[in-house]
């Protein structure tokens, strides 16, 4: 028996796997010997700051905003502490997802300069506008063969991480900002964290015919946040835009190229987990969907959305130069469907 296999289709399985290797193929590790050897470092009363239970209601408690938290922060740390929680981050992200977050962490002051209002304090004192102030919280205890999780967050960041026999097995919900969008004054003057996820996603409307234009942009205004903000669940969201195979073949090429800026951000073993998902569900059921202006400067809105994948782009406030992602997997954000089939396990 002969097996027909498309040309598209490998030609496409091989840009994904080059982009993957491009954006920072790490070995996969167990990450719980990264996150045991960072609560070796703290003292009792940091681990219980530190620790939750798997089932803790904290865990869904995700945000992006500058507010107090659970768990301990940089300010806690000495700089063994510190080394070592930087390594649990790095041994879940790809190098351009880790650098974000440490580019995201800097803008911090960048704020602070901007805002100049020495008044504007956290409830401890400290400042809002804090690159230190970004925290860790362990959920379960790390071991290469049980379920449990982590979560790195801050303003502007939300990392949620799942293990299982020793595997990244969810990291959805993400979040990752950047405020200002594009830095207009000072040192950093013209850096811009999050430069792919706008220029390709402005590449790949602006590539539209007036025809294709029709079906991709949903709305003239776009929406004031990401419409999953900070929900435990994304909810029903109606599926609008164009759809993947309604584009040519270097709108194609495009889309996988922001579609790769999203998924590259993880750790390579799990990036790759993650993509043969979506491959699965069908990269043909993937839709590009836009809202408000096609020009930078002006509020605008993006989404790919399919059957079990989600992402939102969002740069609506301060003129236009303030910006919002997030990734959610619609079937296992926060490892609930994992979760469910463990717990069904233990019952049995």
């Amino acid at each position: 028996m002969k097996v027909k296999i498309n040309a598209h289709t490998i030609k496409q399985a091989a840009f994904t796997m080059v982009c993957l290797f491009l954006l920072g193929k790490a070995e996969a590790q167990d990450i719980s010997k990264k996150a045991n050897a960072f609560l070796q470092t703290l003292s009792q009363e940091l681990k219980e700051k530190t620790l939750f239970t798997l089932e803790d209601e904290e865990r869904y408690n995700m945000n992006y905003v500058p507010m107090p938290r659970e768990g301990v922060t940089f300010h806690d740390f000495d700089e063994t502490q510190k080394r070592a929680a930087l390594d649990l981050l790095k041994a879940c992200l790809s190098k351009q997802g880790y650098e974000k977050t440490l580019e995201i962490r800097s803008l911090e002051n960048v704020l602070r300069t901007i805002e100049n209002d020495d008044n504007d304090k956290m409830p401890d004192g400290r400042p809002r506008r804090d690159p230190l102030n970004y925290h860790f919280c362990i959920f379960g205890t790390p071991s290469p063969t049980e379920v449990w999780g982590w979560r790195f967050e801050g303003h502007h960041i939300s990392l949620n991480f799942t293990s299982d026999d020793g595997k990244i097995v969810s990291a959805t919900p993400t979040f990752l900002g950047s405020n200002p969008g594009i830095v207009k004054e000072g040192d950093s003057r013209g850096k811009q964290v999050l430069k792919k996820e706008s220029m390709l996603g402005f590449a790949l409307v602006n590539s539209l015919t007036a025809d294709q234009l029709k079906i991709a942009k949903f709305s003239e205004e776009a929406p004031p946040e990401i419409i999953t903000a900070n929900h435990r669940e994304a909810g029903d969201i109606e599926k609008e835009g164009i759809a993947y195979g309604k584009l040519d073949q270097a709108q194609k090429k495009t889309f996988m190229k922001l579609l790769q800026v999203y998924v590259g951000n993880y750790i390579f073993d799990f990036s790759e987990t993650l993509m043969a998902k979506i491959e699965k569900a069908g990269i043909e059921n993937l839709h590009f969907a836009w809202a408000g202006s096609l020009k930078e400067g002006k509020a605008h809105y993006y989404r790919i959305h399919g059957p079990m994948l989600l992402i939102e782009f969002d740069n609506t406030q301060n003129d236009a130069n303030h910006m919002h992602t997030a990734v959610r997997d619609l079937t296992n954000d926060f490892a609930e469907d994992i979760l469910k089939r463990h717990y069904e396990m233990e019952h049995r």
